[in-house]
């Protein structure tokens, strides 16, 4: 028998999920097949629409060696190991002649632990909840949590926290799952044969197809021991969100309540010395956070350093000491030793990163309203640790429906550690851009309005021009929009003015979880979602629900943000242009995502709405105009309501 072509092969998955074959996916698909078969790296933006994930699923399985597949979202996740992938094997079997398996693995805090369960937690002295399932009172929410908890865990066959619907609090799952710094191993468990985060495991090294996160990826490439079974093909979907994930999971933080909790956890099973000597250390640090304030740290304070060197020192003699006593009266010893050890460590590691005081790392303080103050320490870039550990054994395709900035993929490459595409060089991963395009005929479907006579937003003060012009657009589009904000007060701030104008009902997030939020705004037509962040990516309502997005300003980072202010600066004492290769990035690739948010079907239509001037009048708005989809462009406000009530009576004689 001849072998499948790679045609034939997507032909048969596209059915087989019910849907149109299009150009980009057919591009895409062979792009990445030839990736695969050369051992090379590729970036391709596929845009909404595409059919993307079946684009790298199918040359992936046509290929025969074992690949993962990392992403951001657990909605992707989900969509891939429910739908696609079942659906995609099915259809490729009898051509391909085999059953590829596939396989979920996320961290181990993801699933349940049987012996936390059963055996309850390590008890903290100042604690008073445990044991959790008898002290916390049923009729509160924690008690109601931990009860459904228990019941779940009879019938469950995953052990998965996102398998459990309705979820529950972070509080309530910590009493029930372990980190891998805490878990005892599967050898000396007593419920090792049965846990839910081996079995995981051992599906993944048996699984042609691994589907993870780009969380559990990064952890597999910082931390030197392999979490993920080794694999010859890594794709990479939502690709823009990595660098932010893998920077969030390179991140330390210290806190004096964590401080505390590891010293109570530590303090029965050490000597009185070594445990007084943290005590004290902790205090000490306690001390030096109550007067800390919010910013950047360029070099560590003579009091926190000599706090932190205290901690540091303090948490290395207890680590000694975990490791050598026994201790007859503390009941189920390993655990709770387990859990002290894993509290402790993570302080040490925490102070000794930031007193040895690396150049290539960032350090601040943070308040927050409810926890108090924290010190923190990033990674000044995450570029050098992704070249080293994504691009060295392996095929990388990188996929998103927003690679391709400011017209190329260098920016997003560089982020990544590539050097410009095309650049040759021994130690230089090779790699190729490919944008294979829309399904959807943007010009047709969008206009980009910018409000260009509106006054420069400020960082602070009211803007009342602005929401002069939001409520004449929500009027003209008959509700429908989504407005996506800057910050949670300027999205309080529109809401409470526009609720106050008109009577279109006006949804505000944070006021319900955002699952209830869309589902809400996609019923009626006439409502308006308002928002920030995880608006601007996570939001799917095609139709006539959503037929204006609005974006009250270019979405730039806070000056004062002290990761991206060190970013910028670094790279312009590299000589380099720092507000375009940061800050113009970062406002590039949101409003990408969030303009995005418009088109989603090929019968949507509507505007994207910029209340920001310098889209249109600073040198920069060039670079970000091109970052956006190709929608027709205009600065005319009365063109821009015309065409938004044409669409709104459009769609109102065709409910």
């Amino acid at each position: 028998m001849t072998k499948p072509s790679l045609p034939e092969l997507l032909h048969a998955a596209v059915a087989a999920v019910g849907g149109t074959e299009r150009p980009g996916q057919v591009s895409m698909a062979e792009a990445v097949a030839e990736a695969v078969d050369d051992n090379a790296h590729l970036l391709v933006q596929a845009g909404t629409g595409t059919g993307k994930s079946l684009g790298y699923l199918v040359p992936a399985l046509a290929h025969g060696e074992r690949v993962v597949v990392a992403t951001a979202t657990l909605a992707l996740q989900r969509q891939l190991v429910e739908r696609d992938l079942p659906r995609t094997v099915d259809a490729l079997h009898p051509l391909l002649r085999r059953r590829p398996q596939f396989a979920m693995l996320k961290g181990r805090s993801n699933y349940l632990c049987l012996h936390r369960l059963h055996e309850g937690v390590p008890q903290d002295e100042e604690d008073g909840l445990f044991d959790q399932f008898e002290a916390a009172a049923p009729s509160s929410k924690l008690g109601q949590d931990l009860l459904r908890l228990r019941d779940w865990a009879d019938e469950t066959e995953s052990g998965d926290r996102d398998d459990l619907t309705p979820g529950v609090s972070d509080r309530a799952w910590a009493q029930i799952s372990v980190s891998s710094r805490e878990c005892l191993g599967a050898t000396k468990c007593a419920y090792g044969a049965e846990c839910f985060a081996e079995s995981a495991r051992e599906r993944a090294k048996l699984a042609d197809v691994v589907v993870t996160n780009h969380a559990l990826l990064a952890i597999d490439a910082i931390e030197g021991a392999p979490v993920l079974p080794k694999h010859e093909v890594l794709i990479v979907d939502e690709a823009h969100e990595l660098v932010s994930r893998v920077t969030g999971v390179a991140t330390g933080e210290l806190t004096p309540g964590q401080v505390n909790r590891a010293v109570r956890r530590a303090a029965k099973l050490v000597n009185e010395k070594a445990a007084d000597a943290l005590l004290t250390a902790s205090e000490g640090f306690e001390r030096v956070m109550e007067l800390a304030l919010p910013g950047r740290l360029e070099e560590v304070p003579e009091d926190l350093g000599y706090a932190l060197m205290a901690l540091r020192d303090a948490a290395r003699t207890v680590i000694s000491a975990l490791g050598g006593t026994r201790d007859k009266s503390v009941q189920d010893e390993d655990a709770v030793r387990k859990q002290a050890m894993a509290s402790v460590e993570a302080i040490h590691g925490v102070a000794e990163r930031i007193t040895q005081g690396s150049e290539y790392d960032v350090v601040w303080y943070e308040r927050h309203d409810r926890f108090g103050a924290s010190v923190r320490v990033a990674p000044l870039s995450v570029s050098g640790l992704l070249r080293e550990k994504l691009f060295a054994d392996r095929s990388v395709v990188l996929t998103s429906a927003t690679l391709k900035l400011g017209g190329d993929f260098n920016g997003v490459g560089a982020s990544l550690g590539l050097a410009p595409e095309g650049t040759a060089g021994d130690d230089i991963p090779q790699w190729k851009g490919l944008d294979v395009g829309s399904p959807f005929d943007y010009p047709k479907q969008g206009i980009l309005y910018v409000a260009r006579h509106l006054a420069t937003p400020g960082r602070e003060g009211s803007r009342t021009d602005m929401f002069d012009e939001l409520a004449e657009l929500v009027e003209a589009a008959g509700g429908r929009t989504l407005g996506l904000f800057s910050s949670m007060r300027a999205a309080q701030a529109a809401a409470e003015e526009l609720r106050g104008r008109q009577d279109k009902p006006i949804l505000l997030q944070g006021e319900e979880t955002l699952g209830e939020l869309i589902k809400n705004f996609a019923a009626d037509p006439e409502t308006c979602l308002f928002g920030t962040l995880s608006l601007w990516q996570g939001v799917d309502v095609p139709g006539p629900s959503c037929q204006l997005v609005v974006m009250d300003r270019i979405p730039f980072p806070r000056p004062d943000d002290p990761l991206m202010s060190a970013r910028q600066k670094a790279v312009e004492e590299a000589g380099g242009n720092g507000f375009m290769a940061v800050a113009a990035t970062h406002a590039a690739l949101l409003m990408a995502q969030g303009a995005g948010r418009l088109v989603r079907a090929t019968g949507d239509k509507g505007v994207v709405a910029v209340l920001d001037p310098r889209l249109a009048n600073a040198r920069y708005g060039s670079y970000l105009r091109a970052s956006l989809p190709d929608f027709w462009y205009t600065t005319d406000r009365n063109q821009a309501r015309r065409s938004l009530a044409a669409i709104d009576a459009a769609a109102r004689t065709a409910e």
